[in-house]
């Protein structure tokens, strides 16, 4: 392990140029117009793998994009770990606010910007990495390796759910190691343990067949846009529980254990209210912010439009109003349960004067993982070796659908081990990753597989 940790400190600038490679490549999963790239970066990862002594790597075909698949077997006799990341990336929207541009790479005060650097090619590079670090030196790392990296992860994952369920063999493995997820806070190591789920829907009223002139109009047939945002302001009452019958019904309440090691942790809500320019927090009654954006259900507006937009005064009652919704799920909520609850909340609620349409977008399982499994205990010893204190075991208010399918379809569990920072900016101008925790998450990442592999 010393020979590899010390390869990994003495090869970081090409590490980072290498990455910088990847990041170059616009593999935007979302928008059509990126296909091309979006197989591009697939195709890249098939190589680098290759050159690092894979010798079984390859770009799969699925109804969308592809599935890079690897396997690195040193002995069928040592633990497999399963690595998943994901290529493909968020549109980079909207450009003017970026200060540099996405797709290509600047490093400004230790931090690497562009699209994609910590979620997710920065983190799935570091397992790359950390397997060349032993390859180099050791000659083979102590574990046997697979790598599942898929391109549909900023679009719903709509084809890998059967990608796993069609390769149960290829796949099987004794754990899952993910980084796809963050450190609780700058220096401060920690694995998450708990996911929450996601059910995301559309909503569309139709009140007239075309635009009408407000001053012809208005006053005898009512405005869509008005209509859909009473309904949206409705799905929330005074104490920010939501209101749609039947919501909490299978909501596993937090265990007074959990609620303590909540408030153990090192959290200033009002200093974290002001990283993102807010004055105080809004939570629902009797929960901490904490708790709030990790382990209550939630539910946001994610968008909304109709009528006219643009430039200066455009007076028309508009013929439709839309509404993207998502809602975080906590375990044991489905998102089947919960889309047939908000769908059967706007049915009961939309005027005689409109027409619904409702669209189920895409959902995914809320997920809890034992602390105490070997694998995480390994996770836990290599980052307490790397950061110089025991990590905490934290739950994270976003979504990672394919840790219940690797759950569900493999009987696996999975180990989330990320090193990313909220603000890292993901999904928004300006994305970056510290290169401190690029290096840290490698040698993270060798200190693991070295523990876990001679656990057995």
């Amino acid at each position: 392990m010393k020979d590899a940790l010390a390869y990994a400190q003495a090869h970081h600038d090409d590490f980072v140029e290498e990455l910088n490679d990847l990041l170059r490549i616009p593999s935007i999963s979302t928008d059509p117009t990126y296909d091309a790239d979006v197989q591009r970066a697939a195709g890249w990862l098939v190589d680098h793998l290759k050159s690092l002594g894979v010798a079984q790597a390859e770009a799969v075909a699925t109804g969308g994009h592809p599935i890079v698949f690897a396997r690195h077997i040193v002995d069928e006799t040592r633990p497999t770990v399963l690595v998943y990341g994901h290529y493909d990336v968020q549109p980079p929207d909207p450009l003017d606010l970026w200060e540099s541009p996405p797709f290509e790479p600047v490093i400004k005060n230790g931090d690497l910007y562009a699209r994609g650097t910590c979620d997710d090619k920065g983190q799935l590079f570091m397992h790359l990495k950390a397997l060349e670090s032993y390859v180099k030196t050791d000659g083979q790392p102590p574990v046997n390796l697979k790598f599942i990296f898929e391109g549909e992860e900023e679009s719903g994952s709509k084809h890998l759910p059967g990608f796993i369920e069609a390769h149960k063999d290829d796949l099987a493995a004794d754990v899952v190691v993910i980084s796809d997820t963050t450190l609780f806070a700058p220096g401060v190591p920690s694995i998450t343990y708990g996911l929450r789920g996601m059910a995301y829907v559309e909503v569309t009223l139709t009140g007239p067949d075309r635009d009408l002139h407000s001053g012809m109009y208005g006053g005898a047939v009512e405005n869509p846009i008005n209509a859909l945002a009473r309904l949206i302001a409705g799905l929330h009452d005074e104490n920010h529980r939501i209101t749609i019958p039947g919501f909490y019904d299978n909501v596993r309440p937090l265990t007074d254990e959990e609620r303590a090691t909540f408030r153990a942790l090192p959290f200033d809500a009002q200093a974290w209210a002001a990283e993102v320019g807010v004055e105080t927090t809004k939570t629902e009654a009797g929960y901490s912010a904490l708790e709030g954006t990790s382990a209550r259900p939630t539910l946001d507006c994610n968008g909304i439009w109709g009528g006219y937009i643009g430039e200066g005064a455009k007076t028309v009652l508009p013929s439709k109003a839309s509404a993207k919704i998502s809602m975080r799920l906590v375990p044991n909520q489905t998102p089947e349960e919960i889309t047939d609850k908000i769908r059967q909340y706007f049915e009961a609620n939309t005027p005689a004067t409109m027409h619904l349409t409702f669209t189920d977008l895409h959902g995914g399982y809320g997920v809890l993982v034992d602390t105490n499994s070997p694998a995480m205990d390994a996770a836990a010893q290599a980052l307490e070796g790397v950061y110089g204190q025991r990590p905490f075991f934290t739950r994270s208010g976003g979504s990672i659908p394919v840790v219940a399918d690797f759950k569900e379809i493999l009987g696996l569990d999975s180990v989330l081990m990320g090193f990313g920072l909220d603000s890292d900016a993901i999904h928004s101008p300006n994305e970056h990753f510290g290169l401190d925790r690029f290096q840290q998450g490698i040698e993270s990442i060798i200190r693991f597989m070295t523990i876990y592999g001679h656990q057995s």
